[in-house]
């Protein structure tokens, strides 16, 4: 640009408030618009000194666009080169001009919403005029600026009001909950006003009016006996073309109530006082009022009429001179109704205030409820003492229909008059046709000769506590739900009152005396446990007892079977236990039973030599206590089956958990009066596992697998459904006792439990054989698709979880020369082939050295039988192994000789090595204070099964924890997994590793690639 050459800058405003800004030298030469922003905006921050801003050609000039909330902000005070000449055009002079005006309303609030933009449907901000001074006023009037200009101007000032107060979500939230009329976008809302009073409808402004025009329904018995208003009083006009008065009685409509509806003012001071008014077909207001209040009603009411015609259907507001009914005339019950119901709500909407009867805002707020009133009694039907969820209760129908509580005749009776509005016993009653014949389908479906089931009467109320309808925060989906349908609710007799709360509160159970053959001191909580199996097996209701391991669920078991025997007023008649637990356990339940309840006579059935017929039933009936394995259970179905058992017990009943399974359909045929789940993870993946429980203790209680997946665990488990987590919560909380060792009322003092992780690296070995196996499953990712696709990726996971322990695995050989012929430099090859395996060794080597003894913990067999061979030579000393295949007389001589105290130096074993599945539960071995988990399981709860056969009562010392996890592979995200699981059993959520099959391929790369800067 030359020397002395003057810059002119020239502005138009588009309609949306952007700045089209070019410039000419001399009137004659175009300036590029990038030469342009570089001069105007060389010191313009907040357009990042103009390099932020586009240039567009318009009419074959460049303009540089300036955004519409940058506008005024930049004209107000323009920061601009010194040594430039600036000549302005005369839209960028006037809005020079206007500009700091402007910018002093948006920083001082002196703005307000824009009526024209509202009725179009926008929300946009303008200026308040008497900000400006006087000559800004002057320019912006008709002759100062042409009409496209303005348009612009106020776009601008409302993006930079925009940006400036509401720019954040938070400021946007707290406009739309201080003013939720400017969101409505309804353009018939702001009918018959001007600004001033839209603003005041809206709650912008103040409204410095005394009183507030409302609309006022009158129930029949509401009629005031006063005369009509006289021609002549303030607001002036002619009786004979107005509304009827609002408070005339009118005649009957063919002999139904009378409601009426009227206009009136209402006293903002004393909101009790209210003027009744009449309402002109043109508009005029007639009536008695204070005088003060003269001026606001000629100022404000000339919009009243039109606003309640847009605010109401066409056909509801008919004046006398349109040819139909008065405001004021008599209403039949169906315009009642219609105007309670929907009239009403479109006047709120509208800004109107509406009063209406005092009994209306409960009566609509609380849908009829249809309950089932328990008759009197002790018992179920038969008149025996209730037993089992089966047991048929009596029960007569109540309706409550707002604060009306109906019979049934009576409820029918109302019904059939087939009115909405009824007086019942001196108070209104809303009858809605929709949900009244809801009710009458509900009791429909119940056959009320046939009475209610227990289970019935229990889940009814369990899932009705404390739900008050549709008031409580439900979601728009949830209401419609509700009032789509009625709930059937249930109102307890004292008896059952009683026994439900029982079930529910701790506090309320009976507290039972330990048996006199018990051989064991209580302690509190085991007492309690007891007592609520007890107290469960009276009503013959299955019970859960779902204890943390360690707490003594064998022992209070014990006990509840001496309490049974001891109570039983004919013990000779009393049908003998089973016990169903995993082969791995049956010794110490044989141990137990000897040791807590030496007068229990206890079969062992199990074995190739076990009895069948005849000889098993004598031998059952001469027995207290039977114990099986599941696997027996299953091969002797229809045998155990055919036998009537007192009680079946399932110890670990995890073990059931797949409700498809030989062994799990097996014990769900066995009879017995009282079915009981012992379990410390009654829950280790999916909700399905907690069904499969639960419809063995309490068949059917939790219906069908297929409806517990569909109104539960699918919810539950993909949508986290808090509604439905509480429902089945409240269902399965009366059949589950669940105790912590951390919680405060066990009081175990147990020793510390430390965990820590022990990171190792891949050996270069390792390395490439997860890259070729993780590369593999890629490139066969592109090809496969469905069960295939799954199976590959279950595969792949399995190999690199293998590879991370040792690569032998994939080879299926890592035998190693017998003990007379030692090679040592085989074990040093077989070790360093695995940074986890040399690091094991190390580290059992100083526990070992300590005097101390450890659990390890591995997935695979291969492993296990690696880890016995390879810590066996290099700790010269025995070394246990128990895996699935040991039968069980070795198991127990294995747990027998590695909890010995006795035993000499070299006899004793000081490592026990176990499979997971075979050895994580159910055993007793607190000699061990060491737990190493070789492998990571998926499942946190299944890990701490695991460790807690060395953390548990009997535990002196502190228990150390050693998890080992291969750094840069798939542990290492697992590990992170694990970090964040909320555990299903806490929370009735979590997932499996069948999601990973789910992965697009991109997320199994991210997943299982190896992070190589961490292989050695």
């Amino acid at each position: 640009m030359k020397v002395g050459a003057q810059l002119r800058v020239n502005v138009a405003l588009s309609e949306y408030g952007d700045a089209l800004i070019y410039g000419m030298i001399d009137d004659y030469d175009y300036v590029s618009g990038l030469h342009l922003k570089h001069l105007l905006f060389a010191w313009h921050e907040d357009s990042y000194y103009g390099t932020e801003l586009a240039v567009q050609t318009v009419r074959d000039v460049e303009a540089v666009v300036l955004p519409a909330e940058m506008v005024v902000p930049f004209f107000a005070a323009p920061v601009l080169l010194r040594h430039i000449d600036w000549d302005w055009g005369d839209e960028a002079s006037l809005l020079l001009k206007l500009a700091p005006d402007l910018a002093g309303c948006t920083e001082t609030g002196k703005f307000a919403p824009d009526l024209d933009a509202f009725r179009g449907g926008e929300l946009q901000w303008t200026w308040d005029d008497d900000a400006l001074e006087e000559s800004a006023r002057t320019a912006v009037a008709a002759g100062g600026a042409d009409e496209s200009f303005l348009r612009g101007l106020h776009a601008a000032f409302s993006a930079a009001v925009s940006r400036s107060h509401y720019g954040t979500e938070a400021a946007a939230a707290d406009l739309r909950r201080e003013y939720p009329a400017l969101f409505a976008r309804d353009p018939a809302s702001a009918a018959g006003m001007d600004r001033q009073a839209w603003l005041v409808a809206i709650g912008w402004k103040a409204d410095a009016a005394p009183f507030r025009p409302a609309l006022q329904l009158l129930e029949p018995t509401d009629f005031p006996e006063e005369a009509e208003p006289e021609a002549g009083m303030p607001g002036s006009g002619d009786l004979s073309d107005g509304l009827a008065a609002g408070w005339s009685r009118g005649a009957a409509l063919d002999g139904e109530p009378e409601w009426r509806l009227r206009l009136v003012l209402q006293d903002k001071r004393d909101e009790s006082a209210v003027c009744p008014v009449r309402l002109t077909a043109d508009g005029t207001v007639l009536g008695t009022w204070p005088d003060a209040w003269t001026p606001f009603v000629r100022e404000r009411a000339g919009g009243w009429l039109e606003r309640l015609r847009a605010a109401l259907p066409p056909g509801r507001l008919r004046l006398a001179g349109d040819g139909g009914d008065a405001l004021g005339a008599p209403l039949d019950d169906e315009a009642a109704w219609r105007f309670l119901n929907a009239d009403s709500r479109r006047l709120l909407d509208a800004g109107w205030q509406v009063l209406l009867p005092a009994w209306w805002e409960e009566a609509s707020r609380k849908r009829p409820r249809l309950r089932a009133k328990i008759r009197s009694g002790p018992g179920s039907r038969s008149g025996r003492s209730m037993f089992g969820l089966d047991a048929i209760i009596d029960f007569d129908w109540r309706v409550a229909i707002g604060d009306a509580d109906l019979t049934e005749a009576e409820f029918m009776d109302l019904a059939a008059r087939n009115a909405r509005l009824v007086r019942f016993r001196g108070r209104w009653i809303a009858l809605d046709p929709a949900l009244l014949a809801q009710i009458r389908r509900a009791m429909a479906g119940v056959d009320k000769s046939q009475g209610l089931s227990f289970q019935d009467v229990l889940q009814l109320h369990l899932l009705g506590a404390g739900d008050e309808g549709p008031d409580g925060g439900e979601n728009g989906e949830e209401l419609a739900e509700q009032a789509a349908r009625v709930r059937i609710e249930v109102e307890l007799n004292e008896h059952l009152a009683k026994l439900i709360g029982q079930l529910g509160r701790q506090s309320e159970w009976p507290r039972l005396e330990a048996p006199a053959g018990l051989r064991a001191e209580l302690r509190s909580y085991q007492q309690e446990g007891f007592s609520w199996l007890a107290l469960l097996g009276r009503f013959g209701l299955g019970a859960c007892l779902a204890d943390d391991m360690g707490l003594g669920k064998t022992v209070q078991l014990i006990a509840y079977l001496l309490h049974r025997r001891e109570s039983s007023e004919a013990a000779d008649d009393l049908h003998p236990a089973l016990i169903v637990c995993p082969t791995s356990v049956l010794g110490n339940w044989q141990k137990e039973l000897a040791r807590f309840a030496p007068s229990l006579a206890v079969s062992l059935h199990y074995g190739g030599k076990r009895l069948a017929g005849e000889s098993f039933a004598d031998e059952a009936r001469r027995a207290d206590v039977v114990l099986t394995s599941y696997a027996t259970a299953s091969l002797d179905q229809e045998m155990l089956a055919d036998f009537p058992w007192g009680v079946v017990c399932l110890d670990e009943a995890q073990n059931i958990k797949n409700a498809q399974t030989k062994q799990s359909a097996a014990v769900r045929s066995f009879r017995a009066r009282h079915r009981i789940a012992l379990t410390g993870t009654p829950i280790e993946n999916r909700l399905a596992e907690l069904w499969s429980i639960y419809d063995f203790i309490n068949p059917g209680y939790l219906g069908s697998s297929r409806a517990f997946q569909e109104r539960f665990a699918g919810p539950i488990e993909k949508d986290r459904d808090e509604r439905r987590t509480a429902d089945l919560q409240r269902l399965v909380k009366p059949f589950m006792l669940r105790r912590k060792k951390k919680d405060p009322a066990i009081q175990l003092d147990l020793p510390e439990k430390n965990e820590m992780k022990t990171f190792v690296n891949l050996t270069a070995e390792q390395g490439v054989l997860y890259d070729q196996t993780v590369n593999d499953l890629l490139e066969r990712m592109k090809t496969l698709e469905g069960i295939e696709r799954k199976g590959a990726i279950l595969a792949a996971l399995t190999r690199l979880k293998q590879l991370c322990d040792h690569p032998s695995l994939l080879e299926k050989d890592f035998s190693l020369p017998e003990p007379d012929a030692a090679d040592e430099a085989a074990v040093a090859a077989l070790v360093a082939r695995s940074s986890k395996l040399e690091r094991l060794l190390e580290m059992v080597r100083e526990v070992r050295d300590e005097g101390e003894r450890c659990l390890i913990f591995t997935q695979y067999i291969g492993m296990g039988e690696m880890l016995r061979t390879v810590l066996s030579r290099e700790l010269e000393e025995p070394v246990l192994y128990l895996n699935g295949s040991v039968s069980k007389t070795a198991r127990d001589q294995m747990i027998e000789r590695f909890q010995s105290q006795s035993l000499p130096p070299g006899e004793q074993p000081g490592v026990f090595v176990l499979s997971l599945k075979a050895g994580g539960v159910g055993l007793n071995l607190t000699a061990a204070n060491h737990v190493f988990h070789f492998d990571r399981w998926w499942n946190p709860a299944v890990e701490n099964q695991a460790t807690d056969r060395a953390y548990r009562m009997g535990q002196t010392r502190d228990v150390q924890v050693h998890k080992f996890i291969s750094i840069g592979t798939l542990e290492e995200r697992i590990d992170e997994m694990l970090e964040s699981k909320q555990q299903l059993s806490d929370n009735v959520i979590s997932s499996s590793e069948g999601w990973i099959t789910e992965l697009s391929t991109d997320e199994l790369r991210e997943l299982f690639t190896l992070r190589r800067e961490w292989v050695r």
